[in-house]
This record gives C-alpha cells, sequence and structure tokens, in this order.
C-alpha cells in the first residue's frame, strides 16, 4: 500500500477513483472510457503536483517512507553482492553498506548509506547516522576498489 504526502491527497482520490472502476470489471464502453479518461486526468494532475513543489514539498519527498534505499537499489540493480564489514581498527557501523557486486558484467564497489525500513531496523542501523567507523569503513572500499 502506497503511503501519500499531504499534498498528494487528490492523486490518492483519483487513483482510488481508477481502482474502483478497473475492480468492477464493467465491460461498458463508458466504464472503459471512464477509465481512460481518468487515467489521462492523473496523469496530467501528477504532472501539475510535481510541477511545482515547494522546498517543503521537496523535502518531504526525501524523506518519504517508502523512498529506496541502497539495499533496494543493490538488490534490483545487482547481482552476487558480497558485503564487506569493519573498518579494521574499531568495528562495524551498520549504517553503511558497502561491498563488491556485479552491474552490468562490470565488477564493482558499491557504498552507500542505510537507514532501515523496520524500527528494529533502524535502531541497528543507527537512523542512517554513521559514525567514525562508518567513515573509515568507507574508505578502507575506496581503497579496495582502486586496487580492482
Amino acid at each position: 500500500m502506497r503511503e501519500y504526502l499531504d499534498f498528494e491527497k487528490p492523486l490518492k482520490e483519483l487513483e482510488e477513483r481508477i481502482a474502483k472502476l478497473v475492480k468492477s470489471k464493467s465491460k461498458k464502453v463508458s466504464v472503459q472510457e471512464a477509465i481512460v479518461k481518468s487515467t489521462e486526468q492523473l496523469a496530467k494532475l501528477e504532472r501539475e503536483t510535481f510541477a511545482d513543489l515547494s522546498p517543503w514539498q521537496h523535502s518531504q519527498i526525501a524523506r518519504h517512507p517508502q523512498r529506496p534505499s541502497i539495499s533496494d537499489y543493490l538488490e534490483h540493480m545487482t547481482e552476487d553482492f558480497v558485503e564487506l564489514h569493519g573498518d579494521r581498527l574499531f568495528g562495524d557501523d551498520r549504517a553503511i553498506i558497502g561491498g563488491f557486486a556485479t552491474w552490468k558484467g562490470r565488477s564493482i564497489m558499491a557504498i552507500g548509506h542505510e537507514k532501515g525500513k523496520s524500527l528494529k531496523e533502524r535502531m541497528r542501523r543507527n537512523f542512517g547516522m554513521a559514525k567514525p567507523e562508518g567513515y573509515r569503513k568507507a574508505l578502507r572500499l575506496m581503497k579496495l576498489a582502486e586496487r580492482f
């Protein structure tokens, strides 16, 4: 289920109306025309809504709970991701994820912040706030990537 921001409420209402029409599975021409017209109206409303956002609305989108994280990108864009842990000095910062992966047939080093999805995971990852060992870990991984 998608979460909507306050300025997206008209989009939500229109999407619900379209879903209701589609769910009715009516073969009537008028219903099919209403679906097409509503879909076009939705596309236009989305363009208008996102074309002129305030700075606060940009912040809301950046902080959206369903925004993809580094683990989502790694899962969908890469193959054979092997996470590397620790800074080899103090410990492992779980807010920073990094490791080798295969992307479009090339071996890459992927490094990023991970905030977590559930409360338990967010606590484990310190709400995405890196510690000094996380920055040392990222630097170590970058130096390791230079060798390959």
